[in-house]
C-alpha cells in the first residue's frame, strides 16, 4: 500500500471524549498503518485528554505525563478539553484567563510530537481528525484549533467515528464486512454500538451505519452484554464484530464471546477509529475500487445528487452540482451558465434514499427574459438545507451584467 511520489506523512487522529489516539502511514515506508504508542516499547495507544500546569510557571505537561504531574507535584489539572473548546467560555487557570480552544492547540500540538517516534510534524501530508460527534459547532472548533497550529499542508479534513468504522472496513477483506459488521465501544457507563450494511442492489452500493448505545452497569456483566449483542446480531448477517475498549476481556464475558464467535471473526483493539481516519484520508488522496464502488450515506452525509439539465452542442445532458455520499459541510461548487429563455433556473434533486426525484424552482425577481449568462453557487448549510446564489453576469455586450444576487434556501 504505497502512495507513489510522495514523501509525506498521512495521519489520523482520533479525537475522543477523554483520549487521543495518533495513526500514521508514511507513504513510501510503511507497507502498513502504524498507531503511536505513548509509552516507547508498548502498545499504549490511547493519550488521556488532559494538560497541567506547573503553579507559579508557563510550564505545561500532557496526556500521561500531565496526570502524573499534577498527583505528584500538585500540578493545575486541566481535563473536557474538548468540551471547553465547544462551550468556549474562557477558562481560569492560575489566575489567568485562557482561550479554551487555544488550549485544545496546546494539547493537539504536544500530542502530534510524538510522530518524532518515525518521522517529524514537518512531513505531514494529509490530516484527518475523527470525533464522536461532529456537528457545526464542532467543526468550527476544530478548525479553529488546526489552523492555529500552522501545519505545511492544506489537506486537513474532520469526520465522525461512524464514518471511521465505514472506512476501516472499507480497507479490510470484503468477507468481513459485505454481509454486516458491528462495532461495540466500550464507556463508563454505556455500549456504544454501530451496525454497517451494505445495499448491493444499488450502483453505487449504498451504505449505511445504525448507532445505538445501551445501558451498562458500572459492575461487567456478562449476562447483560449478551442480551446487547444478541439484540445487535439476532436476525441479522453479521460476518465481523469488533470489541473496542480495554475493559472488555474474556474473564467476564466468556458466555458472550461464546455466542459472538459462532460463525462471525471477532476482533478486539483500540486504536480502530484512528486507522479508520488514516484510510479515509487515503481514500481522498487515491480512491481505490471499493471506493468507487461504494458510498456511505451516514448523518453528515449529503443523501441526494444535485444537479441541473442543461444542452451541449444541442443534446441535452445533466450537469452535476453536487454528489450524493461527501460530507454536507465540505458540500459546495460554482459554475457558469447561459439561460437561454425564460428567467426559472431548474434544479434536479435525486434522492438517494428513496425519495425519488424532484425539480426545485428558483426564478429570479427582476431578472429580464432573454440570453443571460447566470453563476451559480451551491452550498449546504446543514444536512438538509441547500443554499442556492445566482449571480446575474449579463451577455456580452447585448446585454449588461447587474451582478445583482439572488438567494434561496431548499429543503431537500
Amino acid at each position: 500500500m504505497r502512495l507513489p511520489g510522495s514523501d509525506k506523512v498521512i495521519v489520523g487522529y482520533d479525537l475522543g471524549k477523554d483520549y487521543a489516539q495518533i495513526s500514521c502511514y508514511v507513504t513510501g515506508k510503511e507497507e502498513e498503518i502504524t498507531t503511536l504508542s505513548s509509552v516507547a516499547g508498548s502498545q499504549v495507544y490511547t493519550i488521556p485528554l488532559v494538560l497541567s500546569k506547573r503553579q507559579g510557571v508557563n510550564q505545561w505537561f500532557y496526556g500521561s505525563e500531565a496526570l502524573r504531574h499534577a498527583e505528584e507535584e500538585e500540578g493545575i489539572l486541566v481535563e473536557h478539553l474538548l468540551k471547553l473548546a465547544k462551550d468556549g467560555e474562557p477558562v481560569q487557570i492560575d489566575g489567568t484567563t485562557l482561550d479554551p480552544v487555544a488550549l485544545l492547540t496546546l494539547f493537539l500540538k504536544r500530542s502530534l510530537g510524538m510522530l518524532s517516534q518515525m518521522t517529524s510534524t514537518e512531513r505531514i501530508g494529509a490530516l484527518m481528525i475523527t470525533c464522536e460527534e461532529l456537528d457545526a459547532g464542532m467543526l468550527e472548533v476544530l478548525t479553529q484549533a488546526v489552523e492555529a497550529l500552522h501545519l505545511k499542508t492544506d489537506a486537513v479534513c474532520f469526520q465522525s467515528h461512524r464514518e471511521s468504522f465505514y472506512y476501516y472496513n472499507l480497507y479490510q477483506p470484503e468477507n468481513l464486512w459485505k454481509q454486516g459488521s458491528v462495532l461495540c465501544e466500550y464507556r463508563v457507563s454505556s455500549i456504544q454500538t454501530y451496525y454497517m450494511e451494505c445495499n448491493c442492489h444499488t450502483t453505487p452500493v449504498v451504505t449505511y451505519i445504525e448507532e445505538r448505545e445501551f445501558p451498562f452497569p458500572v459492575e461487567k456483566s456478562d449476562e447483560k452484554f449478551l442480551e446487547i449483542v444478541t439484540q445487535l446480531c439476532e436476525n441479522r448477517m453479521v460476518s465481523s464484530v469488533y470489541l473496542i475498549g480495554e475493559e472488555f476481556s474474556q474473564e467476564w464475558m466468556k458466555e458472550s464471546l461464546r455466542y459472538l464467535c459462532r460463525g462471525r471473526r471477532v476482533f478486539q483493539g483500540n486504536n480502530l477509529f484512528s486507522k479508520g481516519a488514516c484510510y479515509s484520508m487515503m481514500e481522498r488522496l487515491h480512491p481505490s475500487e471499493n471506493g468507487q464502488n461504494h458510498v456511505y450515506l451516514g448523518q453528515d452525509k449529503l443523501k441526494s445528487n444535485i444537479g441541473m439539465k442543461v444542452r451541449r452542442q444541442g443534446e441535452e445532458s445533466y450537469q452535476a452540482l453536487l454528489d450524493a455520499g461527501i460530507n454536507w459541510y465540505e458540500a459546495q461548487n460554482t459554475m457558469e451558465f447561459y439561460l437561454l429563455e425564460g428567467r426559472a433556473v431548474e434544479i434536479l434533486i435525486t434522492s438517494l434514499t428513496g425519495k425519488g426525484s424532484r425539480i426545485a424552482r428558483i426564478v429570479p425577481e427582476e431578472l429580464q427574459e432573454g440570453i443571460t449568462r447566470l453563476r451559480i453557487q451551491v452550498e449546504m448549510k446543514d444536512e438538509t438545507h441547500l443554499q442556492v446564489e445566482l449571480e446575474d453576469l449579463g451577455f456580452g455586450s447585448f446585454r449588461t451584467a447587474t451582478h445583482h444576487i439572488w438567494k434561496e434556501e431548499i429543503e431537500l
